[in-house]
């Protein structure tokens, strides 16, 4: 447990942080999942800008790194150009 006022202040900003990241990145892997349960490709073309979207966004609040974001994307395309 925290012993000072700095430290008690400081555990609450970083459960309140912690709690919005959580937030982000949930939205974000549940965006790609659709895109990866897509069973057609118009189907996959239509969910796949929310995902695209989410991807930029953790990768703004640096949630995740943007190599890795720009990772998924391509992979979330290649899967959607691929079906049928």
């Amino acid at each position: 447990m925290p012993n000072t006022k700095q430290a008690k202040k400081r555990l609450l900003q970083t459960e309140k942080r912690r709690q919005s990241n959580k937030l982000v990145r949930s939205a974000m892997r549940t965006s790609m999942k659709k895109v990866l349960r897509a069973s057609s490709r118009s189907d996959g073309e239509a969910v796949l800008p929310l995902a695209q979207k989410r991807i930029d966004k953790a990768a703004m609040k640096h949630i995740i790194h943007s190599n890795a974001a720009a990772r998924y994307k391509a992979r979330l395309a290649k899967r959607v150009a691929a079906l049928s």
